[in-house]
């Protein structure tokens, strides 16, 4: 009966079975709290003040850097992933039961909340799983499965879920939401191998969070998290946002992000001073995760790098979809983006790992970055071709039609975009994963992973206002300006090349 079982486990845990039903598991959570859970609210009229706080669900995974070096620390990475996974079907399972209580919007939302804390870890743990299973070359070869399965997830989430609540009702969206995900929360249980050996026990750390001090910080974390969100509903904020109008885009999740970018530029500055401070104590595995990712040869440089890869992509991302409304193929949106950008992206992403884990990073980490950067300078280019029906259709209550030649540049010029992206995707998880040190890779891949999401609020502030100013082809052009000083850094970047594991 053992061999049977072993048999079983054998033929069900393949690299890539595993590597999909992971990363789905991933991409779910986030869709169910960060998306589906906005229609939810609104479809049960909740004030848009109300719908305006589901953006504190953000604040788990921006912040998830600073418990990720736990899952370093204590247990298993599969400990770790199915301790998260069962309650988050739990979560999806309570929300189903709460659609017919009274004020169900105030128990989802904190339902939800507390789920965001727990989708963030499921991330780390999933993430760090994968870096330990898999040598750098099996690393890069799956960096497209992941992304085909987030996307599937996500895909699933905001299709079937979300038409299942607006149509059968919300309790079936939310159970059949638990039913999915429970199948992969048992098939990793039972199936998914245990990969290392536990430093600490979990026990450990559970003893450690239900003590008087680390409740109480966490109370007061929170307390300061809702009363912030609350200054930004309040009329000193209002007053603010009329003086400066940048401030109408900028979320709490964004400022939350400026300041980690603050918190790690000074890290930077001062970390041989930080590293004597925290080290003080030699047996901790917490401090040892921060230091060991900042103390290294070229950190600025690295730190730029993350930081600055996405910016120009960030840029023209936030104007393209205005920019579809604005030309007048608004109905055409769902196909472009479900029937050309998503396979597109998919493809870029699993041809992208395949060609690094065949040819190197470093060899093509240049090349991919500047297809994905050039492709800002094709949308230039489609954009000053179709000023004239820009001019036209804004605001237009009549849509001038743009010609079926014009649509299909738009259509071409989508997909080389998804699919470049795609490419640039491969090279900043590959890169990412590189930087790992051996014994923090959860918690250095939760570093580097919230740093590249830092300069996405200043994306986001300037693209529009410049928009407005100058016009689509303006702020196209200037968004592959700014994708230049990461492509200048990758000459200077180390760990491009590859090496042996640093201990």
């Amino acid at each position: 009966m053992e061999n049977g079982n072993a048999t079983l486990k054998k033929k069900f845990n393949k690299d890539y079975i595993w590597a999909f039903s992971t990363y789905f598991t991933e991409g779910f959570p986030y869709a169910i709290i960060r998306s589906v859970s906005s229609v939810f609210f609104r479809d049960m009229k909740a004030p848009l003040s109300f719908i305006g706080l589901t953006s504190l669900f953000g604040i788990p995974w921006t912040l998830k850097f600073l418990w990720g070096p736990w899952a370093d620390e204590y247990g298993t990475k599969k400990r770790w992933l199915t301790g998260m996974q069962a309650p988050l079907v739990v979560m999806m399972l309570l929300a189903a039961l709460f659609i017919p209580l009274h004020n169900n919007v105030y128990w989802v939302y904190g339902l939800f909340f507390i789920g965001a804390f727990i989708a963030a870890t499921n991330d780390i743990a999933i993430d760090g799983y994968y870096m330990e299973a898999l040598d750098k070359d099996g690393q890069s070869k799956f960096i497209g499965l992941r992304t085909m399965a987030y996307r599937a997830a996500w895909m699933l989430g905001t299709g079937v879920i979300v038409t299942i609540g607006t149509t059968v009702g919300w309790s079936a969206a939310f159970f059949a939401s638990a039913l999915v995900f429970g199948l992969f929360y048992l098939y990793h249980l039972f199936f998914l191998n245990d990969i290392e050996s536990p430093k600490k026990p979990f026990s450990l750390l559970v003893s450690k969070l239900i003590k008087g001090k680390t409740i109480a910080l966490l109370g007061i974390i929170l307390i300061a998290a809702v009363a912030i969100q609350y200054f930004f509903q309040s009329p000193l904020y209002t007053k603010m946002v009329e003086k400066a109008s940048f401030f109408k885009k900028m979320e709490f999740a964004h400022w939350i992000g400026f300041l980690l970018l603050l918190a790690m530029v000074l890290v930077a500055v001062f970390r041989n001073r930080l590293k004597d401070l925290l080290l003080q104590n030699p047996d901790s595995q917490y401090s040892k995760a921060f230091i060991s990712f900042m103390d290294r040869d070229k950190i600025g440089i690295i730190l730029a790098f993350i930081m600055l890869l996405r910016f120009g992509e960030w840029t023209l991302a936030n104007m393209v979809s205005p920019f579809i409304v604005d030309v007048g193929i608004k109905v055409h949106y769902g196909w472009l983006s479900a029937g050309v950008g998503l396979p597109a992206s998919i493809i870029g992403a699993i041809f992208g790992g395949w060609m690094i884990s065949r040819y190197s990073l470093k060899k093509l980490a240049f090349p991919f970055i500047f297809a994905q950067n050039i492709t800002n300078i094709i949308y230039m280019l489609l954009a000053m071709k179709l000023s004239a029906f820009v001019l036209l259709n804004t605001g237009a209550k009549e849509i001038t039609s743009i010609g079926t030649l014009n649509l299909v540049l738009v259509a071409c010029t989508h997909g080389f975009d998804q699919f470049a992206g795609g490419l640039g995707s491969a090279v900043l998880t590959t890169y990412l994963m590189r930087i790992c040190k051996k014994d923090f890779k959860a918690g250095h891949y939760a570093i580097g992973s919230a740093l590249m999401n830092v300069t996405a609020p200043i994306a986001g502030v300037f693209s529009g206002i410049i928009t407005q100013e100058l016009g689509y082809a303006w702020i196209f052009g200037i968004s592959f300006i700014v994708s230049i000083p990461a492509m200048v850094l990758m000459f200077f970047l180390p760990n491009l090349e590859e090496q042996k594991v640093e201990e």
